[in-house]
């Protein structure tokens, strides 16, 4: 079978797969290194040294360093809900981001992309060597989307497609065998608009179309695995998980992403916002069975009530003081604890000022004692503008 019949049956079978988005680029090696480098130096990737290491630089250069007979990636792209759909938050609820109401992606798309791949050595009669990737390994997803004519990289750094705009998942496969390589989009379609930048609530993106995760929403409610540093914590607002900000307001998204992602991921609009106090208030089996398959156990429980907390104590809702309490008395979390403390000292009134009070005699973790003080100084200085 000749290379342009190939190509075009492969496309076909992933589009029948779900893939809304599908492209062919060729094994170069990647272009953007140095700038990729100057990133790391820049400490822009945060506590996620793994972006760094000798290994990963080294993959990420060449595809073919992770498969020697790689001969051309098939670049791939599953739309997910779009968060427009959910509608408003309910006050002392949080809000979760769109690609984590249904099925986590690292699992959904395991069977589509191992059926893709036993089409292609159906196709050509033998095995082909292959390795597939969806967020997973040291590849420049949205560089090789954008060679492969998926979309241009916006300012936000999102992949966006001018038809379907950017809520896509994306996912690589790596092939020993030669594909029609597609165009790649050149042009770029942000024009003068600055409105991802300006929504941004922690000033994370940069001008060159890179992010400094280490302040980036996605990054302090997941990667992050420490305490969400306290001069941020104001700017995560009501997000427990991740964040849609900057995709929200891209014009792109307004005017053509569509309102339902794939059924491949199961999505259940009915998670894009959690109760604070009940979330707070659940156990380690309850987060265990609740998130059970889902994107948030990512966060791990410790994580996620860190986020919990946050939230609550940037809800102006006194309601979440008794949750909060508890935590602050109860979870064996000391990440928990501390966040709880915050919580307590934004939120105040006499039950946050009698819990603190409470812990400060009580608590023996130094980090939740720091939070603790630095809580009940801002009381304080509430109380003596």
């Amino acid at each position: 079978m000749d290379k342009h019949t190939l190509t075009q049956k492969v496309k076909a079978k992933a589009r029948e797969l779900g893939f809304g988005l599908v492209g062919v680029v060729d094994a170069a090696p990647s272009a953007h290194m140095e700038s990729y480098r100057a990133w790391l130096a820049a400490g822009h990737h945060g506590e996620m040294d793994y972006l760094a290491s000798q290994r990963t630089l080294e993959r990420r250069a060449d595809p073919r360093a992770i498969l020697p007979e790689c001969r051309s990636i098939l670049v791939l792209g599953l739309p997910y809900d779009n968060p427009a759909s959910a509608g408003d938050v309910t006050r002392g609820h949080g809000r979760v981001a769109a690609y984590a109401w249904g099925e986590d992606y690292h699992d959904a798309l395991k069977p589509p992309l191992q059926a893709l791949v036993a089409f292609i050595e159906e196709q050509v009669g033998h095995g082909v060597p292959n390795r597939w990737y969806t967020d997973s390994g040291p590849l420049p997803e949205r560089e090789l989307a954008q060679r492969a004519g998926l979309g241009w990289i916006g300012k936000n750094s999102m992949l966006i497609n001018p038809q379907a705009g950017s809520y896509f998942l994306l996912a690589e496969i790596l092939l020993g065998v030669e594909l029609v390589a597609d165009a790649p989009i050149e042009s770029d379609h942000c024009g003068s608009c600055t409105r991802c930048i300006e929504a941004c609530p922690t000033d994370c993106i940069l001008p060159d179309r890179t992010l400094d995760a280490s302040r980036c929403i996605a990054y302090l409610t997941i990667e992050l695995k420490g305490p969400i540093p306290r001069e941020l914590r104001p700017a995560v607002g009501d997000l427990v998980f991740s964040c849609d900000i900057c995709q929200e307001v891209c014009p792109w998204n307004q005017r053509f992403a569509p309102a339902a992602g794939a059924e491949l991921l199961e999505s259940r609009p009915e998670r894009s916002d959690v109760d604070l106090s009940s979330e707070l208030l659940a156990g380690r089996a309850a987060f265990n069975q609740r998130y059970k398959g889902s994107p948030l156990k990512r966060s791990k429980r410790r994580g996620y009530l860190r986020n919990l907390a946050v939230a609550a104590g940037n809800s102006a809702d006194p309601g979440q003081v008794p949750a909060l309490t508890a935590v602050l008395r109860e979870e064996q979390e000391p990440l928990a604890r501390g966040h709880a403390a915050w919580a307590l000292g934004q939120l105040g009134g006499e039950g946050g000022l009698a819990a603190l009070q409470a812990a400060q005699q009580t608590e023996t973790d130094t980090y939740v004692r720091e939070e603790v003080e630095a809580a009940l100084e801002t009381l304080v200085e509430k109380a003596n503008p």
